[in-house]
């Protein structure tokens, strides 16, 4: 596999040169179609760390390329889906998870003329996520783990080469998030976007990630990079296996030794 997201030498910076350091000297590299978590304590630039891989922040040096390419703008081929599903309550379900192809091209430009194919497609997102049948249902209608099934789709529906989530499941409750888990590894492994989420759950990232970045304290810098070779489909009945919980319990010493550290500092 090849190089998809990298990460050279990355400095950002808040509030200019006497500003914020968020994070210094930090090296990623995220091969095409891999699943990819980023883990470690409060603050240390994770979310940063998505600003720049799509684009939406500078660096304030080193280099960031995605597909090969540099990233000097807002990248168009990234799906997003956050804490908050953050759909628009006035649309319907259909309408919201097609709310992309309204604004990136070439979807933009195909969707007057293909209207009914996309809705096809967009159904077809829809029964993957067990939604089938709420089409014309508005998110108040929907539970918190309907609305983020919901959201998952939304992000998918122009069919994105990279697809970043930041904390997407961190507000539902434990059997919520746990479901969620299955639902996008089902999806990942259908479709193989690459993908790069951001969590503080080390068991989520364990179930869902070929590979996990830990990050240090700010400024951010990765000091650790864990394989994830586990059999997929993973499983709930996975998470309790002691080859996973080897790999929770590794990451959870490096995060506490860093809490540690920035408590004695």
């Amino acid at each position: 596999m090849s190089n998809f997201v990298k990460l050279e030498g990355v400095d950002l910076r808040y509030g200019g040169s006497n500003g914020v350091l968020a994070l210094n000297g930090t090296d990623i590299e995220i091969n095409r179609g891999e699943f990819a978590a980023v883990v470690g304590p409060s603050g240390c630039g994770k979310s940063s760390l998505m600003k720049l891989v799509t684009g939406l922040t500078p660096p304030t040096a080193g280099k960031i390329t995605v597909a090969g390419q540099d990233v000097v703008g807002p990248l168009k081929c990234v799906g997003m889906a956050f804490q908050n599903p953050t759909l628009l309550p006035w649309r319907k379900l259909l309408s919201n998870v097609m709310l992309p192809l309204e604004i990136v091209q070439p979807h933009r430009r195909r969707l007057p003329a293909h209207r009914q194919e996309y809705i096809e497609k967009a159904k077809g997102l829809l029964k993957m996520v067990n939604l089938d049948g709420f089409e014309e249902r508005h998110p108040w209608e929907l539970s918190g783990g309907m609305q983020q099934r919901a959201n998952l789709c939304r992000a998918l529906i122009h069919e994105p080469d990279l697809l970043m989530l930041d904390e997407p499941f961190g507000a539902l409750d434990a059997f919520t998030r746990e479901e969620l888990w299955g639902v996008l590894q089902g999806i990942w492994m259908e479709k193989k976007f690459t993908t790069i989420l951001v969590t503080h759950d080390l068991r989520e990232a364990a179930y869902l990630a070929d590979v996990i970045y830990v990050m240090s304290a700010r400024p951010g810098r990765v000091i650790a990079t864990h394989r994830v070779d586990l059999p997929r489909p993973r499983t709930i009945e996975t998470t309790f296996e002691p080859a996973f919980l080897e790999i929770v319990h590794a990451i959870r010493n490096q995060i506490a030794q860093i809490r540690d550290e920035i408590k004695a500092a």
